[in-house]
C-alpha cells in the first residue's frame, strides 16, 4: 500500500448528493436524497440498505461512473475519476469484467499489464486466497472463487481504499466465510474498505460502522451496538392456557416486574426474555422512512444502474 494519507484526510466526502434519472414512463426516479457521508482512512464501513436503497448509486458515484444530478463527492481529497485513474481506489463490483475461457493467472497478469507498477502475481494470488487455483479457467470457477478473482484484479494496483458492491450476492454461506476471511485480512494491513450489502450479518459482523440508506435517504448512520441501541425495548414472550403471548417493555425493570408475576400469579410456561436485534432496528427504520418502493415501483431502482435517463 502506497504511503498513508495524513489522518484528517477523509477517505470519502459525499455532500448533499442527489441522483435523479427519468423512468421508462417519463416519471422521475430519485435514486439518491441529500446523501452527506464522511468516510476516514482505515474505516470498515457498510452501506446497509434494502433493494433499491441507492447503495449501488452511491457507489457509482464514489468510483465516477456516473455524475450527481446535485452535490459533490471526493475520494481522498480528490475527484473520484482522478482517485481512480492513479490508482487509489480498487472496486469488486457484482458481476462481469471476466473473460470465461482465461486461467485466473492469465487474468490477473493482463491487467496487470495495463497498470503502473502493480503488486507481483504472487501476491496478489496469496492475499485472494488463489495460489491454488492459478491455473484453472475462470468457466470452472465457482461463484465464491470468481469473486476473489475480481478481488484480486481490485488489489493490483495496490489502493488505499477498497470498495464492494453486494460483494457475496449468490454466494452459498461456506463461500460469504471464505470471502469475509480473505477480506478480514485486507482489513489489517490498514486498507479502507466500504462495501454494500442487504445481509444484517455481514454488516453486524464485519463492519466498524453502518451506514443505513432507504429510498435514496441516509436513515441512521453508526456502530452496529449504536444502531441496536437505537431500539431498546424489551421483548417477553410466554405461553398461557394454550396461547402464545408476546409483550414488548422499554426497561429491564418492567420486564422483570413481569416475568415475576408471570412465575407466581398465573401458570405461564416457555417465558422467555430476549432485547431486540439489529434486524428489529432495520426493520422498523426502513418502514418508519416511508421511502421503501419509491424508487423500485419505476422499474429502475437505486441499486440497479444508470438504466433511466438522467434528470438535469
Amino acid at each position: 500500500m502506497r504511503a498513508s494519507p495524513t489522518e484528517t484526510t477523509q477517505a470519502i466526502a459525499a455532500t448533499g448528493l442527489c441522483k435523479s434519472f427519468r423512468g421508462s414512463a417519463g416519471k422521475p426516479v430519485h435514486a439518491l436524497r441529500d446523501v452527506t457521508v464522511q468516510i476516514g482512512t482505515g474505516e470498515i464501513v457498510a452501506l446497509l440498505g434494502p433493494n433499491g436503497a441507492g447503495k449501488t448509486t452511491l457507489i457509482d458515484l464514489v468510483l465516477g461512473l456516473t455524475k450527481p444530478t446535485e452535490g459533490t463527492v471526493s475520494v481522498l481529497g480528490t475527484s473520484p475519476r482522478q482517485a481512480i485513474n492513479s490508482q487509489r481506489i480498487g472496486a469488486v463490483m457484482q458481476t462481469g469484467g471476466l473473460l470465461p475461457d482465461v486461467s485466473v493467472e492469465g487474468t490477473i497478469k493482463m491487467i496487470a499489464s495495463t497498470l503502473i507498477d502493480p503488486l507481483p502475481i504472487d501476491e496478489v494470488l496469496e492475499r485472494a486466497d488463489l495460489t491454488d487455483l492459478r491455473k484453472r479457467r475462470v468457466s470452472r470457477c465457482s461463484g465464491g472463487e470468481q469473486q476473489r478473482l475480481r478481488f484480486a484484479l481490485a488489489l493490483l494496483g495496490d489502493p488505499d481504499i477498497l470498495i464492494l458492491d453486494e460483494p457475496t450476492t449468490g454466494m452459498d454461506a461456506t463461500a460469504r466465510h471464505d470471502f469475509w476471511d480473505t477480506m478480514r485480512g485486507q482489513a489489517e494491513l490498514g486498507t479502507t474498505i466500504i462495501f454494500a450489502t442487504h445481509y444484517l450479518e455481514e454488516a453486524q459482523n464485519f463492519a466498524q460502522r453502518i451506514v443505513l440508506l432507504d429510498g435514496g435517504g441516509v436513515i441512521a448512520d453508526g456502530t452496529p451496538a449504536e444502531l441496536q441501541a437505537i431500539d431498546s425495548d424489551i421483548r417477553v414472550e410466554y405461553d398461557l392456557d394454550g396461547e402464545h403471548h408476546q409483550v414488548t417493555t422499554k426497561d429491564s425493570a418492567d420486564s422483570d416486574d413481569l416475568v415475576r408475576e408471570l412465575l407466581t400469579t398465573t401458570d405461564a410456561k416457555n417465558v422467555r426474555i430476549s432485547a431486540h436485534t439489529l434486524e428489529d432496528t432495520f426493520i422498523r427504520l426502513t418502514r418508519k422512512s416511508g421511502y421503501a418502493g419509491d424508487a423500485g415501483n419505476t422499474g429502475n431502482t437505486g441499486d440497479t444502474g444508470d438504466t433511466g435517463s438522467e434528470e438535469s
